[in-house]
């Protein structure tokens, strides 16, 4: 039933759009996921998605899995330029697989502004606000609100024959600064990752090019650096996520801590910080060209190490936010206390939805799912 309205508006009952994808961006969508799942590895990523499309029969006669392999090829997301012609990911692809992660995780982003950190201070700053002012020295010409400063003329002066406009007259948009921050992230690579059939490298991988892709796109003039670590501690590239493996590792948080503060240290912005992805315990430390190793439980000598690095960011103002992707209260036990002594921030994520997150905030005594 409809009826028109003496505006002109006419009301009629909603129809929602179509939303079920078909053809190449419902397949694209499920090989992102898969690729993600085997480091990269298209040629397998291909093989799983036959076998998907044999049990589910994702495609159909008017579009076929070999149609969708030749548009990823005209598209852009793979090419055959690897290793004995193999075909593997370019560019396009890898940028598409962390978009998608942070859709996953954070939800669609709306489009925004430059995108940096707001800070208490205002003056001569980046971007307007509502505030505004009288002027002052050192004030930008284009912060001068020319209506608002014409009108307190007339208020100061009178409506006259001989308009004139005086310093005092002069009303200026407040301006707020915007800060740089330096962001460290670290992801566990340990054979923990992957230990009793669970998959927790899977979703580190996606919270990592959710946190990169977010920077990136949100604060552009950020500093970012990544960083893995198992045995040892080493850097790595926002273009290495999707191909990350966990190795046969122990869980050096330590040598992870000593690398992310050493690259912090090296930056001149005044904001400083670590992600730190992780399923839980640090097993090991180096001592020297040895390795002291226990996977047993929380050994006290690993933890106390690890634990005086978390007190000594927070010394340095360097806040430590964990995102700890095992839901086992067991492993979530260090965890805590890590987060503790830093009053930084957790996040906690089961394996079956990153989406929905646990947020404990230290410094403000908070905590809330999102």
């Amino acid at each position: 039933m409809s009826f028109t309205m003496s505006a002109g508006y006419r009301f009629t009952n909603f129809v929602p759009e179509e939303t079920t994808q078909k053809g190449f961006e419902a397949l694209l969508n499920i090989f992102l996921q898969i690729i993600t799942l085997t480091a990269g590895d298209v040629a397998e990523a291909m093989s799983w998605l036959n076998q998907l499309d044999q049990k589910y029969r994702l495609t159909d006669d008017s579009y076929g899995m070999g149609d969708f392999f030749e548009d990823l090829k005209k598209q852009g997301y793979i090419d055959d330029k690897g290793p004995d012609g193999q075909f593997q990911l370019q560019a396009k692809g890898e940028q598409k697989i962390r978009k998608s992660a942070l859709e996953e995780i954070f939800g669609k982003l709306k489009k925004g502004g430059r995108g940096s950190h707001t800070t208490p201070k205002s003056g001569i700053g980046d971007e307007p606000n509502a505030d505004r002012r009288e002027f002052r020295f050192g004030d930008a010409p284009e912060q001068i609100e020319l209506t608002e400063s014409i009108r307190n003329a007339q208020i100061h002066h009178g409506l006259t024959d001989d308009f004139f406009l005086t310093e005092n007259d002069l009303e200026v948009t407040e301006r707020e600064h915007k800060t740089q921050t330096s962001t460290v992230l670290m992801i566990d690579i340990s054979h923990s990752m992957i230990l009793y059939g669970e998959d927790r490298i899977t979703p580190a991988k996606k919270v990592a090019m959710a946190l990169a892709e977010l920077v990136k796109l949100k604060y552009p003039k950020d500093n970012l650096d990544i960083i893995v670590f198992g045995n040892d501690a080493w850097q790595i590239t926002v273009k290495d996520l999707p191909y990350l493996m966990v190795g046969p590792y122990h869980t050096n948080t330590v040598a992870g801590l000593e690398l992310a503060m050493d690259l912090l240290r090296r930056r001149k912005t005044s904001n400083k910080q670590i992600f730190m992805i992780t399923d839980g315990k640090p097993t090991c430390l180096k001592e020297g060209l040895k390795y002291y190793k226990n996977s047993f439980g929380l050994d006290r000598k690993v933890v106390n190490k690890t634990l005086n690095l978390a007190a000594q960011c927070r010394r340095l103002n360097i806040p430590i936010t964990t995102f700890m992707i095992a839901s086992d209260p067991y492993l979530q036990q260090f965890v805590e206390e890590f987060t503790q002594v830093n009053n930084g921030q957790a996040y906690y994520s089961s394996l079956q939805g990153l989406g929905d997150l646990v947020f404990r905030d230290y410094g403000r005594n908070r905590k809330k799912r999102v």
